[in-house]
């Protein structure tokens, strides 16, 4: 009797350790993807000079292209530079605007791409999706799995504390986003994807109740590796629904209507407290509230710059950053009066604990 499989697309080589830049050369060598180390390597402004010094005894052949990164006109710009070369391999290193740019620059030739995480600031660095501006206005695109995710704790510990800690925000709103998926079965009949569901779900548990923070080498361990099964989730599922849903949607809003206010990570965390608390689950606003205040994170509109009407007016506004999903602010369809409502009710929950 045959046996009914289906194949999933995943990096060939995930690597979380310190002093994996300076090892590069070999684990691209032992992962088939450069045997000679002839790569692009794509790094930011900030941390290019230090990034390629690291670099160049064991990928002498390495080509470094600077990049802006975070824009669509960015990401071209970089694809553009990339075909008057001969690589074996794109090598983004840096944050998530330089992966997603370098992410969607190799795809553009069908090059395999290797993502380098040098911060933990949300789950990009492993996910089948590039994050652009393009007009003012963040949007999602398609891109290859990257054929190898590396993630080196030296350069994640000297990094900006308020990145790395923003992934933990990212990480934790996997169990909002999946709370809106199985809303969605429920209500519109869509299909879940038990597979993508696990991983995303797995990740997210972990770091809700993993003790320790960002000095404590397990505790990165244990968040790196959530970000990475987030976005494999989002490779197996084939979009980005087990780690999006309404705390997204408001993420996106207020990226739209007020730039600049916080990053991914902090808006993607505090939008899923908040829809956690319209959902009514009392158990799961109580573990994330504890868990975002434990690593000072955004639990309030005001602590990410925004008053109550601003932010009400993201959360009128946030469904129609993704028209094709359905979540709990789809559910409820709040007027602007019960947007405010609910949002004074949330203040005051978080007040009394």
């Amino acid at each position: 009797m045959p046996l009914l499989v289906r194949s999933v697309q995943t990096p060939l080589h995930i690597e979380v350790r310190r002093g994996a830049v300076a090892d590069l050369g070999r684990i691209l060598a032992d992962g088939r993807i450069s045997a000679g180390g002839e790569v692009a390597v794509v790094v930011g402004p900030g941390l290019g000079e230090r990034i390629a010094a690291t670099l160049r005894p064991s990928l002498c052949a390495a080509t470094i292209h600077v990049t802006g990164g975070g824009t669509l006109d960015a990401a071209l710009d970089l694809a553009d530079e990339l075909r008057s070369g001969n690589y074996d391999a794109v090598v983004g290193i840096g944050g998530g605007k330089t992966v997603d740019t370098a992410k969607y620059a190799a795809s553009r030739w069908g090059l395999p791409m290797v993502s380098v995480a040098t911060s933990l600031a949300n789950d990009g660095i492993a996910s089948p999706v590039a994050s652009l501006v393009n007009d003012g206005i963040k949007g999602s695109y398609g891109v290859h799995i990257p054929f190898g995710v590396i993630v080196d704790l030296d350069f994640v510990e000297t990094g900006p504390d308020r990145a790395n800690r923003a992934g933990i925000g990212d990480v934790i709103s996997n169990i909002s986003a999946l709370a809106d998926w199985e809303l969605a079965r429920v209500i519109r009949d869509e299909p879940v994807d038990g597979l993508a569901a696990s991983l995303a779900r797995m990740g997210a548990e972990a770091v809700l109740t993993m003790p320790g923070d960002m000095g404590d080498d397990a505790f990165v361990t244990v968040l790196a590796e959530s970000l990475i099964a987030s976005g494999l989730a989002m490779a197996v599922s084939g979009s980005s629904r087990p780690s999006s849903g309404g705390c997204h949607e408001i993420m996106h809003a207020i990226d739209a209507l007020y730039p600049g206010t916080a990053s991914h990570g902090e808006l993607a965390g505090l939008g899923a407290l908040f829809c956690t608390f319209l959902r009514g689950d009392d158990r799961r606003f109580a573990q994330m509230a504890d868990c975002l205040g434990r690593h000072r994170l955004p639990r309030l509109p005001a602590e990410v710059g925004l008053d109550d009407e601003q932010f009400a007016r993201a959360v009128e506004f946030a469904p129609r950053t993704r028209p094709d999903r359905y979540t709990i602010l789809e559910h409820l369809a709040m007027t602007p009066d019960e947007t405010r409502q609910r949002l004074t009710e949330y203040a005051h929950v978080l007040a009394a604990r």
